[in-house]
């Protein structure tokens, strides 16, 4: 909201909309959580309320330690850590721990889903949009998808490594065993 506000002082709708228009609407943003987020805000003294328009509402204004607190933003890069947890690699760990859960046909199912997703990115894309700022947004979210992919493929090697293991495991036992006669 610092960010939009950098530009020009805004009201609680005028925020969303900004923002929706500036991430091509791909995280919803309650004009709710807006008006909670710029009370935080001004608490905080990083924006101020200027006086109503003709219509009553009030334009919000970035005050100097809120610009101080944007550069600051802005110069700071985003750490692993500072990210939500990743459910699909929850599932994932999880997926392999629990008996009688087909591991190979949750990441099938992912991987389908995944594909469909970019499929859906890159139609947007080829409908043509020429703002740059949505353009970001959507190639990000098409890279992230292409790495989940990716991770999915690994996800899939390393369950028929650890398969082969298994068995190789249990025939080296059973050759011993034949062999020798005697059970390790």
């Amino acid at each position: 909201m610092l960010a939009l506000l950098e530009r020009e002082p805004m009201y609680g709708y005028q925020l969303r909309s900004e923002f929706d228009a500036a991430t091509g609407a791909t995280w919803p943003l309650n004009v709710g959580q807006v008006y909670t987020t710029l009370a935080r805000l001004e608490r905080d003294g990083l924006v101020a309320p200027g006086d109503p328009d003709d219509e009553g509402r009030l334009r919000y204004a970035i005050t100097e330690a809120g610009k101080a607190e944007l550069a600051g933003w802005f110069g700071t890069p985003v750490v692993s850590s500072d990210r939500p947890r990743d459910e699909l690699a929850i599932k994932l760990a999880l997926a392999v721990t629990v008996p009688g859960v087909d591991v190979s046909g949750v990441i099938q199912k992912q991987r389908a889903a995944t594909i469909v997703a970019m499929q859906d990115l890159t139609r947007l894309k080829a409908a043509g949009n020429d703002d740059l700022s949505w353009s970001l947004v959507l190639e990000s979210m098409r890279y992230q998808l292409e790495a989940e992919v990716r991770w999915l493929d690994h996800c899939e090697s390393s369950l028929a490594r650890a398969a082969r293991a298994r068995n190789g495991a249990g025939n080296t036992e059973q050759t011993a065993t034949k062999q020798t006669g005697v059970r390790r």
